[in-house]
C-alpha cells in the first residue's frame, strides 16, 4: 500500500486522537462557557501551542539574538533566521515556565503572547483571544487551561505531528466546534482522500504538468478554510515530483479558520501574505490574479443575500467582472464560486471544484444557473464531472460531484464532456468520522483516474484494498447534447362556431392553452414541431420571440439502467404463496374458528 494511502487511513485516527486530547480541555470550561463557546478558547490555544512547540528548540537562540539586536530599527530578519521560521517569540516564558508562577499567570501569559512577531499577533487579534484571556481569568481557569496544554500527549512539535496532520487536527476541532454551534450545513470539510483524487485528476488533464524543468505551479483555493486542500495539493504534487515548485494562495472569511490557515503557512515557511481574509464573493482579494490550478470545496445550499449588493454590482460590469454570464438564485451561491474560479484560471489552467447535484440541473432556460452552464459548455471549458460516493464527507451524506474545468482541453476531448459515475468506487471505513464512512482509497482513486484518462464509454471494475468490488462508469457526451431550445407553443382562441379568433388576420393566442417544449439543441426546431406537435394540434404555432436556450446535465438519467420487471404471473404466484403462508399462521394462532 502506498505512502499516500497509508496517510489516508491513518489521518482519521491521528486527527481524532490528538483532537480528542485537546478537546478534553473543554471539561475544565464547563460552567464558565457554553458548549458552543468552547472553540473560542480551544482553537486559539491550539494555534498558540503549535507555535510554541515549533519554536521551542530555537527558543534560547532567539533570546540570545534579541539581546544583540534589540535596539536596532530593523531586527525581524535576524530573529526569523534565529527561530528558523517566518515568525518568532522574544518572551523568556515557555508554557512550562508559566506554570511556575500561578499568582501572575495572567500578566505572564500576556507577556508571552506579546513576545510573538506581528504576523502571529494579527492571527490572535482576528480570533479576539484577549477577550477570552480576561474571561478565563475572571473564572479562575487560565492556569488550568495552560496546564492542560502542557500534557505530554499534547506535544505539537513538527517531529511529532506533520503539517498536514496538524491541519487535520485543526479541522477536526473546527468541525466539533461547528457541530456544537449548529453552523450552516453547507460548510463541509474535505478529507485527504478526496483532495488527492481532485489533485490527480488535475494533473492527469494537464499536458504541461511534467516538463523537462519539473512542476512549477500556482494553486488557489477561494474558500480555503484551514487551508488543507492547498496543503494536500502541494504535498501530492511533491509526491509526484520531489522538486516541484508549488506556490499556494487562499482566501477565507471565518476568522478562526483563517487564523489557522495563516498559522499553518507561517509554520511551513510559505508567504503568509498569500493567505487573505475576506468574503471571496463580495471582497475579492485576488482581483487580477491568474492561477495554474484551482481546487476548492465552496459551501452549497447557502444564500448569498449578504453579498448581494457587491455581487450584483460586479455582475453589471459585464465581462469586466467575474459574474457576467449570470447570477444563480439567491438561495444558493455555489455557482458564483464556480464563476469566480473560471475568471481566475490561466488560459491553460485547470480547476477541480466540488458542487452538489443542484448545479447540474436547477434553473430553467434563461435562468442564471442555466446561463452559467451554457457559458462553461459553449466555451468548451467543462471537461468532466465525477460523482463521488455518498458519505465521503465528514458532515454531509448527500451526493456530491467534482467538476473539472479546463481552459485548454486536449484536442481529442474538445466539444465533449465526460461524465464519470464513481458512486460505487469507495472503500468502507472501519470507523466513521462524523458522517464519513467511505474512503476513496488509492485503488479507488486509480480506477477513477484511469477512466478519466481513457475517455470512452464503458465500465471499469476493480477491487479495493480489502478485496471488495469497486466500479466506475464512464460516458462521453457531445457537449451540444446538454443544450436545448425551450419553445413556446401557442393555440388559437375559438369562437362559438369552433373557428379560430382572428385579429388583423392573425389568430389570437389562448393563453390557457399555452405550452412549452424542450427541443434538443442539435435538432431543427421546425422539423421537431412538425413531427411532435402538429399531428396532435394542427392549428398550433411557435412564438419564436419567446424561444430561450437552456442547458442541463442529466447525470442520473445518463447512467440509468432499466431493470426488467417480473412477469405478472410470477408476481401473482408469489402473492398467492404469501397469502397461503399468512393464512396458515393465522390458523395456527387462532384455530379453525
Amino acid at each position: 500500500m502506498s505512502e499516500s494511502n497509508d496517510k489516508i487511513l491513518a489521518v482519521g485516527k491521528n486527527a481524532n486522537d490528538t483532537a480528542g486530547i485537546v478537546w478534553s480541555v473543554a471539561d475544565d470550561l464547563v460552567g464558565a462557557y457554553k458548549p458552543h463557546e468552547y472553540g473560542l478558547v480551544i482553537l486559539p490555544m491550539t494555534v498558540i501551542k503549535r507555535f510554541h512547540d515549533c519554536l521551542l528548540p530555537t527558543h534560547q537562540a532567539v533570546l540570545d539574538t534579541y539581546k544583540k539586536v534589540e535596539k536596532l530599527a530593523v531586527k525581524d530578519g535576524f530573529l526569523r533566521k534565529a527561530s528558523g521560521y517566518q515568525f518568532y517569540n522574544t518572551s523568556p516564558f515557555t508554557f512550562q515556565s508559566l506554570l511556575a508562577d500561578p499568582e501572575n499567570i495572567v500578566d505572564n501569559f500576556r507577556a508571552y503572547l506579546n513576545g510573538f512577531s506581528d504576523n502571529v499577533q494579527d492571527i490572535l487579534a482576528r480570533m479576539e483571544f484577549d477577550a477570552q484571556i480576561k474571561h478565563m481569568d475572571e473564572a479562575g481557569l487560565l492556569y488550568q487551561v495552560i496546564s492542560d496544554f502542557c500534557d505530554a500527549r499534547g506535544d505539537f512539535s513538527p517531529e511529532k505531528i506533520s503539517a498536514v496532520d496538524m491541519g487535520y487536527v485543526f479541522e477536526n476541532l473546527v468541525r466539533r466546534f461547528s457541530e456544537s454551534y449548529n453552523e450552516e450545513a453547507g460548510a463541509h470539510f474535505t478529507s485527504r482522500d478526496i483532495i488527492y483524487l481532485m489533485s490527480d485528476l488535475l494533473v492527469a488533464g494537464d499536458q504541461s504538468a511534467f516538463t523537462s524543468d519539473g512542476i512549477s505551479k500556482t494553486v488557489y483555493d477561494m474558500t480555503m478554510g484551514t487551508s488543507q486542500m492547498l496543503t494536500c495539493m502541494e504535498e501530492r504534487l511533491k509526491q509526484l515530483d520531489a522538486d516541484a515548485d508549488v506556490t499556494v494562495f487562499g482566501q477565507e472569511f471565518n476568522p478562526f479558520t483563517f487564523g489557522i490557515a495563516k498559522a499553518d503557512m507561517l509554520i511551513r515557511g510559505g508567504d503568509p501574505n498569500n493567505m487573505q481574509f475576506g468574503d471571496t464573493l463580495s471582497d475579492d482579494k485576488f482581483s487580477g490574479y491568474k492561477f495554474d490550478y484551482i481546487i476548492s470545496n465552496p459551501p452549497f445550499g447557502i444564500p448569498w443575500n449578504r453579498e448581494a449588493r457587491e455581487v450584483e454590482a460586479e455582475y453589471k460590469k459585464g465581462n469586466a467582472g467575474r459574474f457576467a454570464p449570470g447570477l444563480p438564485a439567491k438561495g444558493d451561491g455555489q455557482m458564483l464560486f464556480l464563476l469566480n474560479g473560471v475568471a481566475k484560471l490561466k488560459d491553460d489552467g485547470q480547476m477541480a471544484i466540488i458542487q452538489n447535484g443542484s448545479s447540474l440541473f436547477t434553473g430553467d432556460a434563461g435562468s442564471g444557473q442555466s446561463e452559467i452552464r451554457r457559458y462553461l459548455i459553449e466555451n468548451d471549458w467543462l471537461d468532466a464531472i465525477v460523482q463521488l460516493p455518498t458519505n465521503a464527507f465528514y458532515n454531509t451524506p448527500i451526493t456530491t460531484y467534482i467538476w473539472i474545468v479546463t481552459k485548454n482541453k486536449d484536442p481529442h476531448r474538445r466539444g465533449k464532456v465526460q461524465l464519470i459515475d464513481a458512486s460505487a468506487c469507495g472503500m468502507a471505513r472501519r470507523k466513521n468520522i462524523g458522517s464519513k464512512n467511505t474512503d476513496i482509497s488509492q485503488n479507488c482513486r486509480d480506477l477513477v483516474v484511469k477512466a478519466y484518462g481513457e475517455f470512452r464509454d464503458g465500465n471499469l471494475e476493480g477491487e479495493d484494498e480489502n478485496g471488495a468490488k469497486i466500479l466506475v462508469k464512464s460516458k462521453v457526451i457531445d457537449a451540444i447534447d446538454f443544450g436545448y431550445n425551450k419553445i413556446t407553443v401557442e393555440s388559437p382562441e375559438m369562437d362559438e362556431n369552433g373557428k379560430p379568433v382572428l385579429k388583423k388576420g392573425k389568430p389570437v393566442a389562448d393563453t390557457s392553452k399555452r405550452d412549452t417544449e424542450n427541443v434538443p439543441l442539435a435538432e431543427d426546431i421546425d422539423a421537431y414541431f412538425q413531427r411532435e406537435v402538429i399531428p396532435y394540434n394542427p392549428d398550433a404555432w411557435i412564438d419564436k420571440t419567446k424561444t430561450k436556450v437552456g442547458y442541463e446535465i442529466p447525470f442520473t438519467r445518463t447512467f440509468y439502467e432499466y431493470k426488467q420487471i417480473e412477469p405478472s404471473d410470477v408476481i401473482a404466484k408469489r402473492i398467492e404463496a404469501h397469502e397461503k403462508s399468512l393464512m396458515a399462521k393465522l390458523h395456527d394462532l387462532f384455530g379453525e374458528g
